[in-house]
C-alpha cells in the first residue's frame, strides 16, 4: 500500500469507534470510505456524532455491516471495533475478500483456542486464523506487524501492565511468581451501553473493584508475560472502576531479584526507540491527566527497600494507547507510514 490508504471501520458507534473516527478523520494518509453500524445504517456520521460537523469527509453515512459492500467501497483495510465473539466472523470474511484487518476485540489475541473458550465461555469462532494473527503491541512486535494481514490489538489493561513488565521479565530482574497488579480505569472502558451500574449516580464519588478473581484480560496478560519470562506465569490482578471518563492507572508489585538500578537500564534499553512510551523515571508516579487524549503510555518506578519490592506504575488513555490509538499505530506500520503519523497530537 502507498499514498492514502482507504479504510473502513466496522462497528463505529461505540466509544472506541468514535475515537477511531476522530483519529482517521485527522490522519493525513488515511481515507475513510466505509463505516458500519446496524443501529445507525442510513444516517450520516454528523447526525450520530455532531462533533464532526464541518470536518472534511464526514458526510459519509453509516451502512449495514455487509462485507461485500465494504469491499465495494474500495477499502483496503478494516478496523473491527466490535465485541468479542462477533468480530471473528467479520474478520474471516474481510480477509477472504482481500482486505487487511485490525481487530480491537479479544478474538485473536490468544494463541490457544482452548484458553479462549475457557476465559470467554464459548468456542473460538475462527480458530484457523489464530496462528496467523499478530499481537498488535508495536513496541514488542513491530517487525511482525509490518508484514501482517491480521492484527489482534491488545486490550487496555494488558497494555498498561505488559509494557512496564516485559523488559524486566526478559532480563530476569523480578521474581515471576511474585507479581500482583492493581489497576484503575475510567468508565468509558466498559463500552457505550445502557447499564445501571455505569450511570452517573452509581459511578460518581465511588470506586469499586470488579471482574474478580479472574478478569478475562488475564488470559492475554499471562500469555505475553510467560513468553517474556520463558516460563509459565500466573498473576493476581484487581481492576477498579473510577469516576472519570477515560484513563488507566496501573500499579504492579513484584519482588526484585537484581539490583534496583538495573530496572532503569532495562526499561531505557527496551524503549529508547519507542515514540509512545515515555519513561518518567525512578521515584516518579505518572498521572492520567498527562496521557488522556494521547497515544502515550507513561511509566514510573519505585524501590520499596523495606520489603525488597519493585513498584511499577503506568498511565495511559484506555481509548488511546489502550485501544484506538494503538490500532492506528499498527495501521501505520502495516501500510508503510511513519509509526507516529497522525498520532502526535495534544
Amino acid at each position: 500500500m502507498s499514498g492514502n490508504t482507504k479504510v473502513a471501520i466496522i462497528g463505529a458507534s461505540g466509544y472506541t469507534g468514535l475515537e477511531l473516527l476522530r483519529l482517521v478523520f485527522n490522519h493525513p494518509k488515511a481515507e475513510l470510505v466505509a463505516i458500519t453500524s446496524r443501529s445507525h445504517a442510513g444516517r450520516k456520521v454528523t447526525e450520530v456524532f455532531p462533533r464532526f460537523e464541518g470536518h472534511p469527509g464526514t458526510e459519509l453515512s453509516f451502512i449495514a455491516p455487509e462485507m461485500e459492500a465494504v469491499r465495494a467501497s474500495g477499502a483496503e483495510l478494516a478496523f473491527l471495533a466490535l465485541p468479542h465473539g462477533t468480530a471473528a466472523p467479520f474478520a474471516k470474511d474481510l480477509l477472504a475478500l482481500g482486505l487487511k484487518v485490525i481487530d480491537l476485540s479479544a478474538d485473536f489475541r490468544l494463541d490457544d483456542p482452548a484458553v479462549y473458550a475457557d476465559f470467554y465461555e464459548h468456542p473460538h469462532p475462527a480458530p484457523e486464523l489464530l496462528s496467523e494473527a499478530v499481537f498488535g503491541l508495536p513496541e514488542v512486535y513491530r517487525e511482525e506487524i509490518k508484514g501482517a494481514r491480521l492484527i489482534a490489538s491488545p486490550g487496555c489493561y494488558p497494555t498498561s501492565i505488559m509494557l512496564p513488565l516485559l523488559p524486566l521479565l526478559k532480563e530476569g530482574l523480578i521474581e515471576p511468581d511474585s507479581i500482583s497488579i492493581s489497576s484503575m480505569s475510567g468508565v468509558s472502558g466498559a463500552g457505550r451501553k445502557a447499564d445501571l451500574s455505569l450511570i452517573f449516580p452509581e459511578v460518581n464519588e465511588s470506586v469499586r473493584s470488579y471482574g474478580l478473581p479472574r478478569h478475562r484480560h488475564l488470559s492475554e496478560i499471562e500469555q505475553e508475560l510467560s513468553k517474556a519470562a520463558g516460563e509459565k506465569i500466573t498473576i493476581s490482578f484487581v481492576p477498579h472502576l473510577i469516576p472519570v471518563t477515560a484513563g488507566i492507572c496501573t500499579t504492579t508489585f513484584a519482588k526484585l531479584s537484581a539490583d534496583f538500578s538495573k530496572v532503569s537500564h532495562a526499561l531505557e534499553k527496551a524503549y529508547q526507540h519507542c515514540p509512545f512510551v515515555r519513561l518518567r523515571g525512578a521515584g516518579v508516579s505518572p498521572d492520567t491527566k498527562h496521557v488522556t487524549g494521547t497515544n502515550y503510555l507513561d511509566i514510573g518506578w519505585h524501590h520499596d527497600e523495606r520489603t525488597g519490592r519493585l513498584i511499577l506504575q503506568s498511565c495511559e488513555d484506555n481509548l488511546g494507547k489502550g485501544a484506538a490509538g494503538q490500532a492506528l499505530q499498527s495501521f501505520n506500520l502495516m501500510v508503510g507510514n511513519l509509526e507516529t503519523e497522525g498520532l502526535q497530537y495534544l
